[in-house]
């Protein structure tokens, strides 16, 4: 196929050889099949910001920390240069995702370069050498369903003790390899301690995938692993925890007679204080 203009300076560069086909359009950027000596690889191409169509992105920016102070103002000031190093910024994090979560054991695809705003990484291949297939495209029996599950949780807690949490995940971003499904799409991830929205992301991420595989496995839809992950987490015990998917819930009724018992007590203790005040000190008021 014709070169996209995008990725001329990669084969300039040497980076790649030729550009095999265009493998699909996502709503942040397009991937391209391309030859690198004797082995394919993705190219991501982002897609500038005016045709992305990523929503409420400032709830993921939150907590991010630009290191040059210069190119921080600018940011929040919303300046030209400052837009284009927000850009900068927003797809570099994907490729320092890939890195944190590749040394820490994380299913991702490998990093190789970056050049132009192009990703230059891993492809992601099924059994038989072909494109791996996103999960939301494959038809499961119960016990992929629970298998392929239970990978996914283990691997946001690995992420999670990393520190990250993806923001955007479900079926649509989670290739299924020969070795069993891989996370992918990362320019979104937020880290955990920094971002106020983590426990609410890590939470519609885990619910996402929970009722998609509930649809082949009906008991997972009944599980609940976002609250007990999140709260092993805030304790510290991740990743020693053994995960049941359950949270015990607190059934027993309030005893509203006790509430209003103690209400009582409080409200005598003030009256008999505020009558020892007036009959030690008298009515300051009165005094004036």
């Amino acid at each position: 196929m014709k070169t996209p203009k995008r990725l001329e300076p990669l084969i300039e560069e040497g980076l790649i050889d030729s550009v095999i086909c265009q493998l699909m359009s996502g709503k942040e950027a397009m991937i391209y099949l391309v030859s690198c000596g004797d082995a394919v690889r993705c190219a991501k191409v982002y897609k500038e910001s005016n045709k992305r169509n990523f929503q409420q992105r400032a709830n993921y920016t939150e907590g991010r920390k630009v290191k040059n102070s210069r190119r921080a103002r600018a940011i929040e000031k919303g300046s030209r240069y400052g837009r284009i190093a927000s850009e900068e910024a927003w797809q570099s994090t994907e490729i320092d995702m890939l890195c944190r979560l590749g040394i820490a054991g994380v299913r991702v695809p490998k990093f190789y370069s970056f050049f132009s705003g192009v990703l230059l990484m891993e492809l992601i291949t099924d059994s038989e050498g072909n494109v791996a297939p996103r999960l939301s495209d494959l038809i499961l029996t119960p016990k992929q369903a629970r298998t392929y599950h239970k990978t996914l949780i283990d691997q946001i807690v690995k992420m999670l003790c990393a520190g990250i949490v993806h923001g955007d995940l479900s079926q649509y971003n989670v290739l299924v390899s020969n070795q069993g499904p891989v996370i992918i799409d990362l320019p979104q991830a937020v880290n955990a301690a920094d971002n106020h929205q983590a426990r609410l992301m890590i939470k519609r991420d885990i619910d996402n995938l929970t009722a998609y595989f509930g649809r082949f496995a009906p008991e997972l839809a009944q599980s609940d692993y976002a609250a007990e992950i999140w709260s092993f987490y805030q304790r510290g015990k991740l990743p020693q925890a053994q995960l049941t998917g359950n949270v015990k819930q607190q059934d027993k009724p309030v005893n509203v007679s006790n509430i209003l018992q103690i209400i009582d007590t409080v409200i005598k203790k003030e009256a008999a204080w505020q009558r020892h005040k007036q009959t030690k000190w008298g009515n300051p008021l009165s005094q004036c």
